[in-house]
């Protein structure tokens, strides 16, 4: 006898990984552009520094580079964008970033919230699927001590697929953008992002592996002289101020790029 998946939304909105994986869902550029267009709103990021500390391929990057000065993207594993960083080891000083923005591994989010709350200046956004706000544990070890400013439903769904992006994809579950503003209020605000699917989204959204776009309001430059070519997207973004031409940058030498231990 054939048994029948059961495709009901409780079913369907568990993805579950295993304890080794990646959880690699790379994050649709609409769904990026909405937290800034429709949570912190654009004015908040004009002329501040972002760490993206789960770039994978660089979607998100990419996309936070229309609106901040400088981003700087890392991921534990060699995606071929950014540098190869281990977040939870890493070593990166109070304060470093203005703010930090990611759609961090699932199992990994609350670790990368408590340090992303200790790095960041102005503030830490994280993109999450909405049963993260459950569970009393959660409740206790994180949004008690650190309560968020808002939580931002998406309206929409996100679809979001294993180790691609794809427009035409569909999912039964439901993200929200947990948002940590500083200073904070130790209130906790519910917002909808609205339907903006259609507004936000670009064709060059679904390229596989993005680079930066090259009509920008910034300059991009190389973050170190890196010879490897699968390091060469690492990037900082530096406000070009309209009334110069641009010139050429040379970066400065930087020591090599930390590896992951294996």
């Amino acid at each position: 006898m054939k048994t029948k998946q059961n495709t009901s939304h409780a079913v369907m909105a568990q993805r579950t990984e295993g304890r080794e994986s990646l959880d690699d869902f790379p994050t649709p550029g609409w769904a990026t552009r909405a937290l800034i267009e429709h949570v912190v709103g654009p004015e908040s990021p004009r002329g501040q520094s972002c760490l993206e500390p789960a770039c994978g391929r660089g979607h998100m990057a990419v996309v936070l580079s229309e609106y901040f000065r400088e981003v700087q993207a890392q991921d534990v594993f060699d995606y071929g964008f950014g540098q190869v960083v281990d977040f939870q080891t890493a070593k990166l000083s109070e304060g470093a970033f203005d703010w930090v923005i990611t759609n961090p591994p699932f199992r990994l989010a609350e670790n990368f919230i408590v340090k992303s709350l200790t790095i960041a200046r102005r503030g830490v956004a994280m993109l999450v699927r909405t049963v993260f706000i459950e569970s009393v544990g959660r409740y206790e070890r994180l949004f008690l001590p650190h309560p968020p400013s808002r939580v931002a439903q998406f309206t929409e769904r996100v679809p979001m697929i294993k180790g691609r992006v794809d427009k035409k994809a569909s999912t039964a579950t439901g993200y929200a953008w947990v948002v940590w503003e500083k200073p904070g209020n130790g209130q906790t605000a519910l917002n909808w992002v609205p339907p903006c699917r259609k507004a936000l989204e670009r064709d060059n959204d679904y390229i596989q592996n993005p680079v930066t776009p090259e009509k920008s309001d910034a300059k991009v430059i190389p973050f170190s002289a890196v010879t490897d070519k699968r390091q060469s997207d690492f990037f900082q973004l530096e406000r070009l101020d309209r009334s110069q031409p641009s010139t050429p940058s040379t970066p400065s030498p930087d020591p090599p790029s930390p590896r992951r231990a294996s």
